[in-house]
């Protein structure tokens, strides 16, 4: 079944400084990945390298994701910067609540293998709001490894 986690786009490259600050108030585990580390930093330009590609502030409650406002077709702007992300947990899945979510929408980015090894889209339903889909493969494939271990 798919989790729900808001993702924020942060302006000026203060997604390591707010994830930083979440984590003083929040706790939780901090991973940043920073484009320059990324498969997609050859595609970046210089001063966009230390910037943040994907954050995450991880609890026993919740996931917040975020990442620095790189994306030249939505420029920050209070208020357009939250996302609703669904992590999803089969590709039949995200199949399913992509088309769903985007009737009557906006497709954004088509679902496509990424270089994280998710299948990844993104839509702006018909009331506006942005949507991240996200399967990880690789940690569904884990998933059902250990299932099948068990029942060994």
């Amino acid at each position: 079944m798919a989790f729900l986690s808001p993702h924020i786009a942060f302006p000026n490259g203060t997604c390591r400084e707010a994830l930083s600050f979440y984590q003083s108030c929040l706790g939780g585990e901090l991973k940043l990945m920073r484009v320059g580390d990324s498969a997609m930093c050859d595609q970046m330009p210089a001063d966009a390298q230390d910037k943040i590609m994907h954050g995450t502030l991880t609890t026993g409650q919740f996931v917040l994701m975020a990442c620095d406002a790189l994306d030249p077709r939505s420029p920050y702007a209070p208020g357009n910067n939250i996302a609703m992300c669904l992590n999803c947990s089969s590709d039949e899945e995200i199949n399913t609540l992509y088309a769903a979510l985007s009737e009557g929408g906006t497709v954004v980015d088509p679902l496509n293998d990424m270089f994280w090894g998710g299948k990844f889209g993104t839509l702006i339903d018909r009331f506006g709001t942005e949507w991240m889909l996200n399967f990880d493969k690789a940690a569904s494939v884990a998933q059902l490894t250990f299932e099948r271990a068990e029942n060994l």
